[in-house]
């Protein structure tokens, strides 16, 4: 459902994203890892089509973007991580504009939009503009618009950033049940207690490249960690960040006066 093959970014003398090869199959929720800056908005950004890459290609549900890029886009939603909202509009209208964006005939628009609204809770706040939308509020709007063409590809960068508790179990939820309708699910995420307990594979970038990809029991094997391991332990074996700690924990304590 997503191929990336041999993806690779330059900025000037900066190699962003390094000779990146991945496959996600159909229903799947993969979560993509790394540290900060470690490549993750710069490879979805390739994906959706924002950033050209230097080299490699990227196919989406069969469609190579480069050569059939609507194709491509018309069957994702995507959630970057700096969403932009038009705040002027009500929620219900952002989600028509939305939803006309994609073609979506009247009927059906207002029957995705009033499922959505009640799904994400938001059925209560339909009319009220999203300029005194909360932060989470928006977030979760944003998703449902995501959604409103019933897209088989799913790609959201942050979605967990800003949104209370409620709000993540919620979308928790919404991604799992979307992978058993076979939707294709792509988040990269810091949260790695989302990635641990909502993913069915994992993959972690470092310094631009895969470093390791699979189910979580696979890398735990490979990080020669324990079979109980939470995925916080297994990250930091995997990108360094053990070493990391350690210096931490040997460096003398400072006393403020």
């Amino acid at each position: 459902m997503i191929e990336l093959a041999h993806l690779t970014k330059r900025f000037g003398q900066t190699l962003a994203v390094d000779d990146l090869s991945l496959r996600v199959e159909a229903g799947e929720v993969f979560a993509f890892l790394g540290p900060n800056g470690a490549g993750k908005t710069t490879t979805i950004r390739m994906m959706m089509g924002l950033l050209q890459p230097t080299s490699g290609t990227v196919l989406l549900a069969g469609h190579d973007l480069a050569k059939e890029a609507v194709a491509a886009k018309q069957l994702c939603g995507f959630v970057p991580d700096r969403p932009h909202i038009y705040e002027k509009l009500t929620g219900a209208e952002f989600l028509d504009f939305v939803a006309g964006l994609y073609s979506v005939p009247r009927p059906l628009a207002d029957q995705r939009r009033d499922h959505l609204l009640d799904m994400f809770d938001l059925t209560d706040w339909a009319t009220e503009l999203v300029e005194s939308y909360s932060h989470g509020m928006k977030q979760r709007l944003v998703m449902a618009a995501a959604m409103i063409h019933a897209p088989r590809l799913l790609i959201v960068d942050e979605p967990m950033v800003g949104m209370d508790p409620r709000g993540a179990k919620l979308l928790k939820r919404t991604f799992r049940g979307l992978a058993r309708d076979g939707v294709t699910v792509f988040m990269s995420t810091h949260s790695l207690e989302t990635a641990e307990e909502t993913s069915d594979r994992i993959g972690i970038i470092l310094q631009g490249q895969l470093i390791a990809v699979g189910t979580l029991e696979e890398l735990r094997r490979q990080a020669g960690a324990h079979s109980n391991s939470k995925l916080e332990s297994v990250f930091l074996k995997l990108t360094g960040g053990d070493d990391v700690m350690d210096d931490v924990m040997e460096m003398p304590s400072v006393r403020l006066a």
